[in-house]
């Protein structure tokens, strides 16, 4: 698993396939989200906490509801993206199910470990940034290879168009959480 990870961080089509075409992946991918939402909010609060703003502080409760949060956005964006992917924009050779983009869309968070190091004074900011385009990157590779798309450009697209009802669902959901 660690080596795949590797490989998709460094944005290589083989991991994506690979994780693809293997059915029990699904749960390494979900443990990549959970992994991935764990290092984002610890570097988050690094980087509060370095601004010298008042820190949310670290809590149980804030921790389990940001990886369930997680969870439910891995899922939904990977359903989002499968239907935009193969209903809206599909490419003459997309062949794909819902387990596939959610795989290969959960690797693609792999590099987001690096935001972990939001904690560190002086580069937290730097990392935690390039840990968040590294993922974006590998997100469009993920959608190019679980697609099975030849054009990056038409990735990007779903991507994006994708990312739109993602971002509002996730909102509106926020909104009603916090009352």
């Amino acid at each position: 698993m660690i080596g795949t990870m590797i490989r998709a961080a460094m944005l290589r089509s083989d991991a994506y396939e690979e994780v693809e075409a293997n059915k029990s992946a699904t749960g390494q991918a979900m443990a990549i989200v959970v992994l991935v939402s764990l290092a984002t909010g610890l570097g988050y609060t690094g980087l509060v906490e370095a601004a010298g703003q008042e820190s949310t502080s670290w809590n149980l409760i804030g921790m389990v509801v940001g990886v369930l949060a997680s969870l439910m956005g891995w899922v939904l964006l990977a359903w989002i993206t499968f239907m935009v992917g193969t209903k809206l924009l599909p490419g003459a050779e997309t062949q794909a199910n819902w387990g596939e983009l959610a795989r290969t869309l959960g690797f693609a968070q792999t590099a987001g470990i690096l935001k972990i190091g939001g904690l560190i004074p002086g580069i937290g900011p730097f990392l935690f940034t390039l840990g968040s385009l590294m993922v974006l990157m590998a997100t469009f590779v993920a959608i190019r290879q679980a697609l099975d798309y030849s054009s990056t450009l038409r990735a990007v697209a779903v991507g994006v168009i994708s990312y739109i009802p993602y971002l509002l669902i996730m909102v509106i959901g926020l909104s009603l959480v916090n009352g």
